[in-house]
């Protein structure tokens, strides 16, 4: 029998693998704002991994990483009977992963991604918002931030050319 978690918690986070992984760790525990946790994770994360892959390496591994989040966010979404739970952060995380890759690596094209990827991601424009309400499975919960990491995409481009 599976044990029902109204609140997650640590316990939860580290009951099984899947867990840990959609926690992001358990980032997702956090009482406020666990999306922008999940975000911020994804910054020590690109500067821990980035280094030791070549380009195609990477989004490989990044493409790995959407999979693994596929599966965990299933596997979690079933257990807390809530397909998106807001404490579940790897879809965030990985979708940010991939912003990242393109971003300048530099602080300001950094804080302005992450900004723009927030705001995507909380106010979900068509057809983000469709998929998320549509999608109720661990493919939909990585599917709508990885759409959020392409529209913040299309505004860097917009804005590096732009500036120059």
């Amino acid at each position: 029998m599976t044990e029902t978690f109204a609140r997650p918690s640590l316990r939860f986070v580290f009951s099984h693998p899947a867990h840990f992984i959609a926690f992001g760790g358990g980032v997702g525990l956090s009482p406020a704002a666990p999306g922008t946790f999940g975000t911020l994770l994804a910054i020590p994360l690109f500067h821990l991994l980035q280094p030791h892959f070549d380009a195609w390496t990477f989004l490989v591994v990044i493409l790995a990483l959407f999979w693994l989040g596929v599966w965990a966010s299933g596997v979690t979404g079933r257990a807390l009977g809530v397909a998106d739970h807001g404490g579940m952060v790897w879809d965030e995380t990985v979708a940010f992963l991939l912003v990242l890759f393109f971003v300048p690596v530099t602080g300001y094209w950094q804080a302005f991604a992450f900004l723009v990827f927030r705001l995507f991601d909380i106010f979900k424009p068509p057809p983000i918002r469709y998929y998320d309400r549509v999608l109720k499975n661990g493919f939909g919960v990585m599917w709508d931030d990885l759409l959020a990491a392409g529209y913040t995409l299309l505004v860097i481009a917009g804005a590096y050319v732009w500036l120059g």
